[in-house]
Order: structure tokens, then sequence, then C-alpha cells
């Protein structure tokens, strides 16, 4: 298996972000990093951060601005992203291990 030195910091990281004090619900935002399990209104937001996140749109973000606020919206975008980039990094490190 391929070592990673960083795993034990990046988990600390993760579930500092995704379980530790914040405004958003830790479910939500838990359901953001796996990219399923979100409300219909976040559901197409979180699909774009993890499959093409470069094509999130002022107005995709807004849209959920209007519901969950300026706090709430980041958080969530920001468990979306770390959920995407490890989910990213294991599948890399899987390929290593295989090849």
């Amino acid at each position: 298996m391929v070592s990673d030195p960083h795993a034990e910091l990046r988990e600390t990281v993760l579930q500092s972000v995704l379980n530790g004090p914040a405004d958003s619900d830790p479910a939500i935002r838990n359901a953001a990093a796996e990219g399923t399990g979100l409300p219909d209104d976040l559901q197409p937001l979180i699909d774009k951060v993890h499959a093409h996140a470069y094509t999130v749109t002022d107005e995709d973000v807004a849209r959920v601005q209007a519901t969950y606020g300026d706090d709430r919206t980041f958080e969530i975008i920001v468990s979306a992203a770390l959920g995407a980039s490890r989910m990213r990094l294991l599948a890399g490190l899987e390929a290593l291990d295989n090849a």
C-alpha cells in the first residue's frame, strides 16, 4: 500500500470541518462531503462541486445563499470540496497500489 504521510492530519482536518462547531448542521456537511443525501435545494450545487467545480456560478451560490445564508453556504461548499478532494486522493492512491 502506498504510504500517505499526511493521512492522520488530513483526517483530523476533515473531521473538524465536518463535525466541529459551525453554523450548519453536521449531517448536511457530511452529506455534502459524500455528495449524496442532501436536500433538493442543495444537491445541484454540491453535484457541481464534486464533478466540475469550475462550472459553479455566482447564480448557483446565490440560490443556496437565499435559504442558507453566507456562513452556512460557505461551510457546506467547503465540506463538499474537501470530500471531493478526499475521494480523488483515495482513488489516486488506490490506482498507485494497483499499478
